[in-house]
């Protein structure tokens, strides 16, 4: 299972999430989904905004656990 840890690095930035949807022009309702974990899909270059404005690598933001 993959768990989005993007409210952590938003957290640790001390940023908005709607800071960072206007940033990577994103909706905020699309950012939302993602940072909730019921995205089924991310594009490429909407994790590397999401990298380059939050100072990041795309393993800080997603994760993976095995399901129990």
């Amino acid at each position: 299972m993959i768990i989005v840890n993007l409210d952590v690095m938003l957290a640790k930035r001390k940023m908005r999430s709607n800071e960072l949807a206007e940033r990577i022009g994103l909706t905020q309702a699309n950012l939302s989904i993602l940072k909730t974990g019921r995205a089924k899909a991310i594009r490429l270059n909407t994790l590397n905004a999401i990298c380059r404005e939050l100072h990041c690598t795309p393993g800080d933001i997603l994760e993976y656990r095995e399901e129990e």
